[in-house]
């Protein structure tokens, strides 16, 4: 089955699902990512901004584009965020897919360089990404790795 990639700006019927779907995936609460998602409405500023990858009526990844995705580093912003793929849509290219769509977006909104924390090593470069520097994560023991994507 073919997916379409939606920004939750374009959609926002989509909000309640979508904050649900994210917060079932990293834990953070509901209403924070419903928050974050409504600020995206108001097309005031291009950050934060969401999106999720969709496949029929369900939700198969998602991320979102915040200023500051809880790290020490509050220079290196915009931070891409809550990257997830469903288990069963995985090496599908649905992450890629998402990543491409996101820089663009960003780059037609004007912001051409993007960062992300992760735990991955080799994932993020397939994409463009460039590994740039370990980052403390708020309230994390180990540092993080900070990647890099310039349009």
């Amino acid at each position: 089955m073919e997916y379409e990639i939606l920004r939750l700006a374009d959609r926002p019927e989509l909000i309640k699902e979508a904050a649900q779907w994210f917060h079932e995936k990293w834990g953070i609460p509901v209403e924070e990512y419903a928050q974050s998602m409504r600020e995206c409405l108001t097309g005031k500023m291009a950050v934060p901004q969401w999106y999720v990858a969709v496949e029929g009526k369900r939700i198969i990844g998602g991320m979102g584009v915040i200023e500051n995705d809880f790290h020490d580093r509050k220079d290196l912003r915009p931070n891409i965020c809550a990257v997830y793929t469903e288990e069963d849509r995985r090496c599908r290219g649905v992450a890629g897919a998402l990543l491409h769509y996101v820089c663009e977006d960003m780059k037609e909104r004007g912001i051409d360089t993007l960062y992300l924390i992760t735990d991955h090593t080799s994932f993020y470069e397939r994409y463009g990404w460039e590994f740039l520097c370990m980052v403390q994560g708020d309230g994390e023991p180990e540092l993080m790795r900070m990647y890099i994507h310039k349009a």
